[in-house]
């Protein structure tokens, strides 16, 4: 059988409208848009790496409304397996996403089901989650529930802790890597009681993690997978939607680590990949799959 990659994690509807800016608190101000598509980081997550190639099955949870058969959609098309997916008697997941002309958003979440995803649905789960090669967690689901998935994975685990949410240490520790941005690691470093300095990477290593990568948004990432941190910098492209460019990452990170790339090579290709999708408009919407001709990023050394 071909390896396969398990993503345990939120699915959403993203409501999105679009703005000359963000409003100010207390200020109204007029906007377009009001589309519905899908979204969710695991969700985001498993539809970019599918799209790259990837063997992926989805563990998540929606509604029995309206909202799931969009935030579904492109799972479906994508080819993402749902063999696991469970429907539940909360409101899909939904997320309200406001995008500036500079391409900056700004997100609420409304978890909905994803909130159901509690150790015991995840232990129904139990089989799948041990026959994955690689299995991908987020932080927008319950952290029992991560930790239900940690203690049947068997093979790779990668952990995107965005967002920050407390576990236990020993589960936190399989992360390889741990993905995660500039601020969720100097986040992560207060769960360890650890002070940051201005190497994130080396402070996360430092305090037991075997390979980290830290996204620095426009300035690239930093990776390193124990033999010394590698800095690689972003695509120059013209962004005009930030929306799950971060997911499109994790996801390519993914799979290329799925497809045996090393950790720096995974993260070169998944800095193209996120580049490509800040450049288009969506989250899922913005990916590319393996025809779509990326954006060159340089790279140090």
């Amino acid at each position: 059988m071909n390896p396969r990659l398990t993503v345990i994690g939120s699915i959403n509807a993203d409501l999105t409208v679009t703005a000359d800016r963000h409003p100010r608190p207390g200020e109204t101000v007029l906007g377009s848009g009001g589309d519905i598509s899908a979204g969710g980081k695991g969700a985001n997550q498993a539809v970019a790496a599918t799209l790259l190639g990837a063997n992926v099955r989805m563990i998540g949870a929606v509604g029995n409304d309206a909202y799931a058969e969009s935030a579904l959609k492109n799972l479906k098309s994508s080819g993402v397996s749902l063999a696991d997916l469970e429907f539940t008697n909360c409101h899909t997941g939904l997320a309200v996403i406001t995008v500036s002309d500079s391409g900056e958003n700004t997100i609420v979440v409304v978890p909905g089901a994803n909130n159901a995803m509690n150790a015991e649905l995840v232990e129904k789960h139990a089989t799948t989650i041990a026959e994955s090669d690689i299995v991908l967690v987020q932080g927008e689901i319950p952290a029992a529930g991560i930790s239900a998935a940690l203690a049947h994975a068997t093979g790779r685990v990668l952990i995107n802790l965005a967002p920050v949410i407390q576990l236990p240490t020993e589960d936190l520790l399989r992360a390889d890597p741990l993905i995660v941005n500039e601020h969720e690691a100097h986040e992560v470093l207060s769960l360890f009681n650890a002070t940051p300095t201005d190497d994130p990477a080396a402070d996360l290593r430092a305090v037991g993690f075997s390979s980290v990568i830290v996204t620095l948004g426009s300035r690239g990432s930093l990776v390193d997978d124990g033999s010394g941190a590698v800095h690689i910098p972003a695509a120059a492209v013209d962004a005009v939607d930030t929306t799950g460019a971060g997911d499109a990452y994790v996801g390519t990170v993914a799979a290329r680590l799925l497809a045996d790339d090393s950790l720096v090579d995974a993260a070169r290709m998944a800095t193209r990949v996120a580049a490509f999708a800040v450049s288009h408009r969506g989250a899922q919407d913005s990916y590319p799959d393996i025809t779509d001709h990326l954006p060159n990023a340089s790279t140090l050394g």
